[in-house]
């Protein structure tokens, strides 16, 4: 069950909400009574609650917007338990001077807005003995490994317990809690109205996540990166899972370089079966690997790996998207045969796509901004190189961009100066969201054959659904689901 917290100003606004959640579903709704600018009236907000409520007026300190008295707010709280309200929301340190009456069950909670404390268990035991119906523990993660310790809290908990971490490297424990036993997460009435970091709307929750259908068996899959809160693929996973009905969720996972090893070895414990993998970690992850395709060490860049009877087994679907986006534009007897590429970029995107672009017999010269990094790759694959402020002198067939120039939200950059396009070109650009970049308006208007990276997106995606389910993937819906999500993020 998901828990929708609604925070507004005025009275009006809160009760609107609250029945609008009802209409979508909602079963249970959290009432942030710090949030009211005025002076609380409880029968109004409680007479005709459509669904049950918890009741909580949180302190600065917990990271609300309360600045009355401590008497004052203790009695609003004894107010709302004497009015019948399903759920109390009630800090450790206060619980016991508030006790138990009539049939509202009581959550004793702890907040920690600085790190996840190293004592947890010794937390859960002290809020337990309270009196609680529910204990509620929600700390900021520091290490993607953080959600693992309070997961296993909430499993191993003697009494109905909800725990999660805050901030956007915790939003995988907000989803998967609820498969470790957690009676409830939280959500936000909007997306843009989050009451706490990391906190996902009732829609994402319910609607991209299926948080209701996630249980104890379910298999975890998803993308590992930083940052990664810009990542679409949670969103065309889950919606392919959805689709073949398949009992699999798809999260996203915010990983730093100091973390990825320890994330490798123990994400197991959260029921990880396999893994999208994304800027930075596409080299670093080889050496983290049991088992490769020959492509990953052709390319020396992995993006998938599936777990598989205790191996880590890496895979590369990246080259063999891009070919099947470029060459279908080039409408040509040769194909790619014998065309100057320039490929921007030397990250694991850039060696994919040039590995796939020599195999089809094309000339291919590297430019980035690092190099050293480019010069590796050239030497690596057989590429030319050019430095980066002389990429524009190469006289190319084939423009590449591999860099991130150009994404959402910097939309208004573009990696190669649109001078330098030249009518009848070939450009393709990785970068998805938006589909229509600068790059890709500028080339059009030049006359330029343009490729978009949703088509590259979507098939890489494609192949990775087959290697995680071992069945076709739904690639229509796939594509369908990204270009509504970045039509509506232009919107």
């Amino acid at each position: 069950m998901i828990c929708v917290s609604i925070g507004r100003g005025r009275h009006r606004t809160m009760i609107a909400e609250h029945r609008h959640l009802v209409e979508q579903g909602a079963r249970l709704v959290e009432l942030r009574l710090d949030y009211l600018q005025r002076k609380v009236d409880l029968a109004r907000l409680l007479e005709h609650r459509p669904c049950p409520v918890v009741v909580a007026i949180r302190r600065e300190k917990d990271g609300g917007k309360y600045d009355g008295t401590e008497q004052e707010r203790l009695v609003l709280l004894r107010s709302a338990i004497a009015a019948g309200v399903e759920y109390i929301d009630l800090e450790g340190d206060i619980a016991a001077k508030i006790p138990r009456y009539g049939k509202t069950k009581r959550i004793i909670s702890y907040h920690d807005f600085r790190r996840t404390p190293d004592n947890l268990e010794e937390i859960h035991a002290r809020l337990a003995a309270m009196d609680a119906d529910v204990v509620k523990l929600a700390t900021i993660a520091n290490s993607p490994l953080d959600n693992l310790r309070v997961l296993r809290l909430v499993k191993e908990a003697k009494m109905p317990t909800v725990a999660f971490c805050m901030g956007d490297i915790g939003v995988a424990s907000r989803i998967l809690c609820g498969k470790f036993g957690a009676p409830f997460t939280y959500a936000t009435f909007h997306p843009e109205r989050a009451l706490a970091p990391g906190q996902l709307s009732f829609q994402e929750m319910t609607r991209e996540y299926r948080f209701d259908d996630v249980r104890a068996d379910t298999e975890v899959y998803g993308v590992i990166g930083d940052p990664i809160a810009h990542s679409l693929s949670p969103l065309i996973h889950n919606a392919a899972f959805q689709e073949r009905k398949l009992n699999k969720v798809y999260v996203p996972f915010r990983v730093g370089r100091e973390d990825l090893k320890e994330f490798i070895e123990r994400c197991g414990e959260l029921g990880v079966k396999g893994l999208s993998v994304t800027i930075p970690h596409k080299e670093d992850v080889l050496s983290l690997l049991d088992e490769t395709e020959e492509a990953v060490r052709e390319i020396g860049a992995c993006n998938t790996i599936v777990f598989r009877d205790g191996k880590r087994v890496g895979y590369n679907t990246d080259y063999v998207a891009a070919l099947e986006s470029i060459e279908p534009a080039i409408h040509e007897p040769t194909g790619l045969e014998g065309k100057v590429a320039l490929v921007l970029g030397a990250g694991g995107a850039a060696k994919a796509v040039t590995y796939g672009l020599k195999l089809k017999g094309a000339t291919v010269v590297i430019s980035a901004r690092n190099l050293d990094q480019a010069e590796r790759l050239a030497q690596h694959l057989g590429c030319g190189v050019v430095e980066w402020h002389q990429r524009h002198r190469t006289d190319l067939d084939l423009l590449v961009n591999c860099t991130p120039v150009g994404m959402h939200p910097k939309v208004d950059e573009m990696p190669f100066d649109k001078a330098h396009l030249r009518p009848g070109a070939y450009v393709f650009d990785s970068v998805y969201n938006p589909e229509n970049t600068l790059l890709v308006k500028e080339a059009r208007l030049k006359g330029c054959i343009v490729v978009t990276g949703v088509e590259m997106f979507v098939r890489q995606a494609a192949r990775q659904f087959e290697l995680f389910t071992g069945q076709s993937a739904p690639a229509a819906l796939m594509r369908e689901t990204l270009k509504k999500a970045t039509s509506a993020a232009k919107g």
